[in-house]
């Protein structure tokens, strides 16, 4: 039984997340629906990670058990073919080890947030931004965000429905950068991590929003974190600014 990596590309918005549910429509269950369309019998796949409802991927990463010998090509030509009209594209196919872990092998995912500043609301970029009225200091969130980084306890940046075994990470990067848009200015969070805490980078783009407005000091994030305590958190920003844009393994697969 051969097994596949695929990469995905996907539109969260009209999905209930990524894990398939009883009822509301996932994009597990629109790939595995898909996988039996080309082998009629239940399908199971594993991704990299679990991305929630309203939350978009560029580089998801998965694999599959197939009964047949696919031509990785064709395999994901096939599944493309019945994934329509659902925003999901199949990017890559590849034979991996028949060992081989989309979750457990990964050696780091990767991250970006999408946030907009502007008073005028978002066009064409709407559900893909998380927009804000108020102006925003990019230097001010980079001195709150550098006291993330690095192995900590984020009990403060973590959901209080998180099932992970422990709230210790280790936070490799978070880097923001400013770009001008019409009218405002779009600012870019991109983090990376071995893995992440649910609604760990959410958690964190909130509250650093809050140090680019003024309404938090730098320092103050230093101290969330060394709270350990959930009510400390600044606001949770909303899914639909971010994005699983890549998961790195020690040898990549579609390489």
């Amino acid at each position: 039984m051969p097994r596949y990596a695929l990469k995905i590309e996907y539109d969260g918005l009209p999905f209930a997340g990524w894990q398939r549910q009883d009822g509301p429509e996932t994009v597990q269950g629109a790939v595995e629906a898909a996988l039996a369309k080309l082998e009629p019998r239940a399908h199971t796949i594993a991704a990299a990670g679990r991305t929630d409802a309203g939350v978009h991927a560029t580089g998801q990463v998965a694999h599959c058990d197939l009964d047949r010998d696919w031509d990785p090509f064709r395999l994901s030509e096939a599944l493309n073919y019945h994934l329509k009209p659902a925003p999901i594209a199949i990017l890559a196919a590849r034979v991996v080890a028949p060992d081989w872990h989309a979750r457990f092998d990964a050696l780091e995912r990767r991250y970006l947030f999408r946030l907009l500043s502007r008073r005028a609301p978002a066009t064409h970029d709407k559900g893909y931004v998380w927009r804000v009225n108020n102006s925003l200091d990019l230097a001010a969130m980079q001195t709150g965000a550098a006291h993330l980084i690095g192995q900590h306890d984020f009990t403060t940046f973590r959901s209080t429905m998180c099932q992970a075994k422990s709230p210790i990470k280790t936070l490799d990067e978070v880097t923001i950068t400013e770009h001008a848009v019409p009218y405002g200015h779009e600012f870019r969070f991109r983090l990376r991590a071995r893995s992440f805490l649910h609604n760990q980078v959410r958690s964190i783009v909130g509250t650093l929003e809050r140090v680019g407005a003024g309404s938090w000091t730098a320092d103050r994030v230093a101290e969330a974190l060394a709270a350990k305590s959930r009510a400390e958190c600044g606001p949770v920003c909303p899914p639909h600014g971010l994005y699983l844009t890549e998961v790195v393994y020690p040898e990549d697969p579609f390489g």
